[in-house]
């Protein structure tokens, strides 16, 4: 490439590299730097410094030029973007635009990206379940994927671990489903949720109602207020950046502790091209940076390098890393890599009202939901289709009067304002696809991008295992609302393509085999070991629950495994 800088060789070498600064990256920074190694985190990105680079975070509705609504022009320029739920007014300047950064769809695939240091920390929705040991052992069991290379019991301390200092509200409801954590005081159901939750309850004696596990401090410990973070206000309003750092995002809270090491060295406007990989060493050797702004190339040296780009980019990139040893992608022995993307089927909802409980109300805006641990396939193969879903349900109140009859000018409406109206049922699902070689990305052959990087292509779609369990979802959910008294149940298919549910995942799968998987029970690549890959990329299948806190823990484990193997001199160095 034209205009490689490598001046200042010891200036450009550390310990370890870390690329990508979001959830996993932002934990991986964290844990090296206290182990006392020299670590560079690498950003695409620009920079967001905690509280200084959150513009709209304390603004009111009538401060935003459009009171918080997308404007037509940028809804248009956006048919991406604009289809996530946190894609407003006050955060379009976390987001990627479509035209920004380009990539090709085989199949419909909605890529929400957030290119900034913290990556999509600043905009996830921040809900955090352990899986279960049924979630490990299922593609054994059940004759999909690759067998986990770990158990439950491996990751246990390490969900312990991080859930300590991220601070994580929930409740310990003994269900083996859905283990338990280390939990600060949870949110509270309000009197309809509690009403659907009992009669559930006593119509099925297979479901377990509980509420919502998330990443909000509800009454922040000591290790907290060392972080400079304050007890969520329920504001609703965390798409923005928070200011008090009730919740949590590799801002407010691993990049800054990763900082206080003096261990750290953060590079933002850093565009990963590949991986560097020595073959007489036998072993990856750097990172080839582009800068973000002037195109200049810059390589960057290190003993270790975890990539954590966010789960499409961490296979473009080992893809993108060609050698005479790996020319098909840094790893790739097997052609695999790319492989196996999986996902989670959001397609289904259901909404309905309850009538009565008119004189009761509820408090903030809470940033959970109801939750029900999957009961679907849990002990053994029980219906047409493999594995199950989450079932997520809240209850409110809507606007009274005027304003529940559609009007939006007037006195009447203006005091309808002020006056509840009746209670609304809203329930989804979060359902485990099955992860096969057809779901794959690639790179194209003649297209790249502004910095030189070939585009992505992206083929991966639903099959007829997420119809079944879709059409399973909406029957039992519009069975057990009906059970628990709900009126004017109705059922909807959104019909969204993979990708908007944010929650893609494989392609770097773990495994025991070399033959069969890319990584090992550490996260380290079969065929390259100072190589690690914690981000959504390294699941070898989806489970039922939001995955970011698994990713975390995962980091932890891995950079703990990799620091005793470098200071044992094991590694290859």
């Amino acid at each position: 490439m034209a205009n490689i800088n490598t001046s200042g060789l010891a200036d450009h070498t550390f310990d370890a590299i870390v690329i990508g600064s979001g959830i996993s990256g932002g934990w991986a920074a964290k844990e090296l730097c206290e182990q006392g190694l020299k670590t560079l985190v690498l950003e695409r990105g620009r920079n967001v410094e905690h509280l200084k680079d959150y513009p709209t975070a304390t603004k009111n509705p009538w401060e935003l030029p459009h009171r918080g609504r997308l404007s037509l022009d940028l809804r248009e320029e956006n048919p991406i973007a604009s289809r996530c739920y946190a894609f407003k007014e006050d955060a379009t300047h976390f987001f990627v635009k479509d035209k920004e950064h380009p990539y090709v769809q085989e199949k419909p695939f909605d890529w929400i990206r957030g290119y900034q240091v913290g990556g999509k920390s600043l905009l996830w929705a921040r809900q955090t379940q352990r899986w279960s040991k049924y979630d490990f052992e299922g593609p054994a069991r059940d004759g999909f994927a690759v067998d986990w290379p770990i158990r439950y019991d491996d990751l246990a301390p390490w969900y312990s671990h991080v859930e300590r200092f991220v601070g994580i509200s929930g409740n310990k409801d003994g269900l083996d489903t859905l283990p338990d954590g280390e939990f600060l005081p949870p949110w509270e159901m309000n009197v309809v949720e509690k009403a659907i939750r009992k009669r559930i309850v006593e119509a099925y004696q297979d479901r377990h109602v509980v509420i919502g596990r998330c990443a909000h401090l509800t009454k922040p410990q000591e290790i907290h207020h060392q972080q400079g973070r304050g007890q969520c206000q329920a504001r609703s309003l965390c798409q923005r950046g928070c200011p008090y750092g009730g919740y949590f995002s590799s801002n407010s809270s691993t990049l800054p502790w990763a900082a206080k090491t003096g261990n750290l060295t953060l590079r933002p406007d850093s565009v990963v091209h590949s991986i560097m990989y020595d073959e007489k060493k036998g072993r990856a050797v750097g990172v080839r940076v582009i800068d973000a702004h002037t195109k200049e190339a810059t390589e960057y040296f290190a003993k270790i390098i975890f990539v954590n780009a966010s789960t499409l980019n961490t296979n473009l990139i080992l893809l993108n890393s060609t050698s005479s040893r790996f020319p098909s992608g840094l790893g790739n022995d097997n052609g695999l890599l790319g492989k196996y993307v999986a996902f989670h089927n959001y397609r289904g909802s259901l909404s309905a009202s309850m009538e009565g409980y008119e004189d009761s109300y509820y408090y903030g805006r809470r940033p959970c939901a109801v939750m029900m641990p999957n009961f679907r396939n849990v002990h053994r193969q029980e219906t047409d289709f493999l594995r199950g879903y989450m079932v997520f349900y809240s209850a409110s109140r809507g606007r009274g009067g005027a304003a529940a009859n559609g009007e939006q000018l007037g006195a009447a409406y203006k005091d309808a304002l002020l006056e509840p109206g009746g209670w609304g049922i809203y329930m989804m699902m979060q359902g485990e696809t099955i992860p096969k070689e057809s779901n794959h990305v690639r790179l194209s052959a003649d297209e790249k991008d502004a910095w030189g990087v070939p585009l992505l292509k992206v083929s991966v779609g639903y099959d007829e295992n997420d119809e079944k369990s879709l059409k399973d979802f909406l029957e039992q959910g519009a069975e057990m609302l009906d059970k628990a008294g709900c009126k004017n149940i109705h059922v909807n298919d959104s019909r969204q393509a993979p990708g908007l549910d944010i929650h893609e995942m494989g392609g770097v799968r773990m495994g025991h085999d070399p033959k069969t998987s890319l990584l090992n029970k550490y996260n380290q690549l079969h065929a390259c070991q100072n190589v690690f890959v914690t981000d959504g990329a390294c699941m070898t299948s989806t489970g039922t629950q939001n995955p970011s806190i698994t990713y975390m823990a995962l980091t932890a484990r891995a950079v703990n495994h990799a620091v005793s193997e470098l200071k044992q001199g094991n590694l290859q160095v």
